[in-house]
């Protein structure tokens, strides 16, 4: 079995952070996102991966490289456009040849991993096997819907009214059959290559498309809200770790990790709470749920329940919440007088100021 790896996209409800960053290397708790998903697959016992890429290509091959970090060996397919999930399958149709597969999207996090449900497809074979969970609002995904013995008999892309609770999680198992499916497929109303049309396909020739409903935790990373969400659950787990310099002056309470090379200085960090290397932090409080990457600067200032990316830099801040802090920004206090916010923004930033 072989795995397709979904890393393209143009990640648009993660702007600005998306202008300069693939979605898919947002940091979970100091890890890209879609370091989890490889990881899950390599657990499952699959080697080959396919990782489908667009415009962020070179970044991912940064990240990933040849795969023998995570135990894979990863080959990359370049997909012009984000045409859709079937669109991939379909540009991916040499390399996945005769092989039994899974296509993974790289921005979706599951906890307990895929491992069960390939190995239960391996063993059953249907032609198509997909995830559901129930969501309050089902428009916003592909919904799944149901008969009375639970097989399913269709399938919805974003419905205005939906036929059920149940969404399609980012990770489907196809047999060489739903190639056939793909191949004749012609674009939605939003231009795309749909994978529940595809999945459709099958359902309608008789072939047997399999589901199971998870019960543990599952979200597409696709937002801010979402992505300090996953953070949140992620540090949950995190065993305590001192490997950097924290002097007599400050309070490390809880769950914290402090990588090597990292300062704490006269401060406060009250965890679940992950600092990476040679991070810096001074006079400052650090509050629980927030993941600080490597080379950062916190300084004389208040944050909890965000994700600052690497060398971001605060100083002088009062208080900081919720919040996810891009590559290399800087956030400092405006001077006394006038009292006034100078802001630099880039496209599509979102600011809320209390005041």
């Amino acid at each position: 079995m072989k795995a397709l790896v979904l890393a393209g996209g143009s990640g648009t409800r993660l702007r600005p952070i998306t202008h300069t960053s693939a979605k898919q290397l947002v940091p979970v708790a100091n890890k890209p996102v879609l370091f989890y998903g490889l990881e899950a697959i390599a657990a499952a016992g699959i080697r080959d991966i396919g990782i489908v890429v667009g415009d962020t290509h070179a970044e991912i091959r940064e990240a990933v490289g040849d795969g023998a970090a995570f135990g894979l060996r990863a080959t990359y397919l370049r997909q012009d456009a984000p045409l859709g999930l079937a669109h991939a399958v379909l540009i991916a149709r040499d390399y996945l040849g005769d092989d039994d597969f899974v296509m993974y999207l790289g921005d979706n996090f599951i906890v307990g991993g895929i491992a069960d449900i390939v190995a239960r497809f391996a063993r059953e074979r249907p032609a198509a096997q997909i995830m559901l969970t129930k969501v309050a609002d089902p428009r916003q995904f592909g919904v799944a819907e149901l008969d009375a013995e639970g097989r399913v008999i269709g399938l919805e892309e974003k419905p205005l009214e939906p036929k059920s609770d149940l969404a399609l999680v980012g990770v489907y198992l196809f047999t060489p059959e739903v190639h056939e499916a793909v191949a004749g497929l012609t674009p939605s109303g939003r231009g795309e290559l749909e994978i529940t049309d595809a999945i459709g396909w099958l359902i309608a020739s008789g072939r047997r498309v399999e589901s199971t409903i998870i019960s543990g935790y599952w979200k597409d990373t696709g937002n801010v809200e979402d992505m300090l969400e996953v953070n949140r659950l992620v540090l949950e787990s995190v065993e305590p770790r001192v490997a950097g310099r924290v002097d007599a002056a400050s309070q490390v309470i809880g769950r914290v990790v402090i990588e090597p090379g990292a300062v704490v200085e006269r401060s406060r960090i009250v965890g679940p709470v992950i600092v990476g290397a040679g991070a810096r932090i001074a006079d400052s409080y650090v509050g629980p749920f927030t993941s600080v990457a490597a080379g950062c600067l916190i300084a004389d200032s208040e944050i909890e329940y965000s994700i600052m990316m690497p060398r971001a830099a605060i100083s002088g801040v009062a208080r900081i919440g919720a919040s996810l802090i891009g590559h290399d920004v800087e956030v400092t206090r405006a001077p006394g007088t006038p009292r006034s916010h100078r802001l630099v923004l880039g496209d599509h930033s979102k600011v809320q100021i209390s005041s």
